[in-house]
């Protein structure tokens, strides 16, 4: 695992963004890990975060010519991540959207640099898959091309069907998923930890018992190309 994936993963869980125990899922499952991105509330946290994000993206180097964040979650992510990928050297325009249309001034649901060109979307997670939706609708009304999806984390555990929230994106629009972390970086940090080993056999039980099916090759470090 890349060091930069295992700093996340000890990142997320100094802040009690990734939690161990026993936590109910919106789709009623025990699971065995929570994750809550939304706990990255402060200036410091936020842009660490935006770092990760874009060592993530670089890694992946997958051509993109700007970012989109959907509302409300996307917002401040693609406006941490393009100041990090700044800083790197990689100066990105970047764009996102409102949730009600403004009717004054410049008017509009969105806000940043014109969509154009080859469109990363930069989210926490994909739960459903409604913020992708509504974005890629955005970039192909505006006549742009989405170019992939950019999360926190992958959970690889299949939804109503037999494929997971990402495979289904990637099924439906063609384009690449990348995630900073995936299960199978979290499993090999529980196999490494001496503080946390306790919790790796719940872990791999949950992965055993709801883990999608895989439709093709993956990659440990939660990088993830169309098939």
């Amino acid at each position: 695992m890349p060091d930069f994936r295992k700093e996340f993963i000890e990142f997320a869980i100094s802040r009690n963004v990734l939690c161990f125990g026993e936590f109910q899922t919106k789709a009623g499952r025990l699971s065995p890990y929570f994750f809550n991105a939304g706990l990255f509330n402060d200036g410091a946290s936020l842009g660490k975060l935006g770092q990760f994000y874009a060592k993530a993206i670089l890694a992946a180097q997958l051509p993109f010519d700007m970012l989109f964040g959907p509302a409300y979650k996307g917002i401040p992510l693609v406006s941490s991540i393009a100041i990090a990928l700044a800083a790197e050297g990689n100066n990105y325009p970047f764009c996102f959207n409102r949730k009600e249309a403004k009717d004054h001034g410049e008017g509009g649901n969105l806000v940043g640099a014109p969509l154009a060109g080859r469109v990363l979307i930069v989210d926490d997670v994909i739960s459903a898959g409604t913020s992708v939706r509504e974005s890629v609708e955005y970039i192909h009304a505006a006549g742009a091309t989405p170019a992939g999806v950019a999360i926190a984390l992958d959970r690889m555990e299949r939804g109503k069907g037999e494929l997971s929230a990402v495979q289904e994106v990637r099924r439906m629009y063609g384009i690449p998923v990348m995630s900073i972390v995936n299960l199978e970086s979290i499993v090999d940090y529980l196999r490494q930890s001496q503080d946390l080993a306790n919790h790796l056999l719940a872990v791999e039980e949950y992965r055993t018992r709801y883990s999608a099916r895989m439709i093709e090759p993956i990659e440990r470090g939660g990088i993830y190309r169309a098939g």
